[in-house]
């Protein structure tokens, strides 16, 4: 039984839909929850904002526990070494290089004239080379390119050193019987292309993207570009029905966790749900629930009162006003401030408290072959108390450490992190909301260059409201 290498590309299509806007944290859930699918890779979205991409793909690096992640190149030799350092604290990761191969879509997307691309897809993958053996070269608009230039490029590309061939019917204008004949023909004039995984994602422009993904795979293929919730693309869900009822037939099925497939595609989907809906246009003020709430530098301070206690947080008058000075400050800059916005106001404004904890050390061990530790040292009253715990990756362990070092556990609300400056050295901004056992809600923010250390200052810094509140 031959095993199909399932790709998942939800997060990459998030990111590029106009419809979506995930927070970061959902987009850590999103790969978390495809990764206890035991999906075979997730693709990273594209690094467009250096700083804040970054921070993504390495955070989602060092959670994979199952997942292979992929990273795109981008088209020259800096954007494959960014890649690569993003990645390279994964258990599993690819480097893919997309380039595309029709005449129309290398003017509109690149800018470069055919010769110039048959080059780059030789230069980017030995380039990738470099760091990895483990390269996708990605073949977009595949179906619309000439024949001799695709199967040039897929040679060029196995030869620099291609594990994975990847073709792409954009267009989803092909039958699937067409299709078939299409990948037959790949492996007729490309030798080379037998001894690497030849894979497809197919757009579902006809409603047949996963009928011509099955043509495919008899035809020889092995992998399949898949989505959680439809993006124009298959889903896992409709791919692995298929898998179930006529696998056999094929000599083929995929290791997916089908038992599981329901439930985090479920909750996947209630995620883009959610982010579509927040993404679509609003009045100013807050809805029933506090989610989606857009404020201005006209709004009162009965209206941003209002928002707060919307969001979970009950704040003493003395509070309020801190809060709302410090929004009018924000407000006066922007268009509105939304409701990631505001916690962050609260956050760095309200219960500043004296600090009854303080981190005095920290040690954290993580790595793509062990389990992630941490070592926190904190201190109360003068007295230096340690922690030591394994987690889900490097900050899981670090809020585990804290949470032996205090001897109660708080219900983690909410964490985010982004990024606040560019380049190398970038600040990383962490907000971390914990509730207290009476269900109230403290937040607490930290920055730093090291996402781990901003989110360890971020734990205590909204532990110390908590410990001051409770005596």
């Amino acid at each position: 039984m031959r095993k199909v290498i399932l790709s998942d590309v939800t997060l990459r299509e998030s990111e590029s839909s106009a419809s979506h806007s995930l927070s970061f944290k959902e987009k850590i859930e999103i790969a978390k929850q495809m990764d206890k699918l035991h999906c075979d890779i997730i693709e990273m979205p594209k690094i467009k904002n250096t700083s804040t991409d970054v921070l993504l793909i390495k955070t989602i690096a060092s959670l994979m526990k199952h997942s292979e992640i992929a990273v795109d190149v981008g088209y020259d030799a800096a954007g494959v070494e960014t890649a690569y350092n993003c990645a390279k604290g994964a258990k599993k990761f690819s480097l893919k290089v997309s380039l595309p191969m029709s005449a129309v879509q290398m003017e509109f997307k690149c800018g470069k004239k055919p010769p110039v691309v048959m080059s780059m897809v030789t230069e980017l993958v030995t380039e990738c080379k470099k760091y990895t053996d483990n390269i996708e070269f990605a073949a977009e608009d595949a179906v619309r390119a000439e024949r001799p230039f695709l199967y040039q490029a897929i040679g060029d590309a196995v030869k620099a050193g291609a594990t994975r061939v990847t073709v792409c019917d954009s267009e989803g204008t092909m039958f699937p019987t067409e299709f078939g004949g299409f990948i037959s023909d790949i492996f007729e004039n490309v030798p080379s292309a037998k001894d690497v995984t030849v894979g497809v994602e197919v757009v579902d422009s006809m409603n047949m993207a996963s009928a011509s993904a099955f043509a495919a795979i008899e035809a020889g293929a092995s992998q399949v570009k898949v989505t959680a919730d439809n993006f124009n693309f298959p889903t896992v869900e409709k791919i692995m029905k298929i898998f179930t009822l006529r696998g056999d037939s094929i000599k083929a099925s995929s290791k997916i966790r089908t038992t599981e497939i329901q439930r985090v595609t479920g909750q996947i989907k209630r995620m883009l749900n959610t982010s579509k809906s927040e993404n679509t246009p609003f009045e100013t003020g807050v809805n029933e629930d506090g989610e989606n709430l857009t404020l201005d530098k006209n709004d009162t301070i009965a209206t941003v009162i209002k928002a707060v206690k919307k969001i979970g947080y009950d704040l003493s008058p003395e509070d309020n006003a801190n809060v709302y000075e410090a929004f009018k400050r924000v407000a006066v800059k922007k268009d509105f401030v939304g409701t990631k916005e505001l916690e962050a106001i609260i956050a760095s404004s309200a219960l500043q408290v004296p600090s009854i904890y303080s981190i005095d050390s920290y040690v954290i061990n993580s790595g793509n072959i062990i389990t992630a530790t941490a070592n926190i040292k904190l201190v109360k009253d003068g007295t230096e108390i340690s922690g030591v715990s394994v987690g889900d990756g490097p900050i899981d362990a670090a809020f585990l450490a804290i949470e032996q070092i205090i001897g109660h556990h708080y219900e983690l609300d909410d964490f985010q992190i982004k990024a606040v400056t560019e380049g190398r050295e970038a600040m990383g901004h962490a907000l971390v909301k914990l509730r207290s056992s009476t269900g109230k809600l403290y937040s607490g923010t930290g920055i730093s260059t090291d996402i781990i250390g901003a989110s360890i200052r971020a734990y205590v810094s909204a532990l110390n409201k908590i410990a001051y509140e409770e005596g």
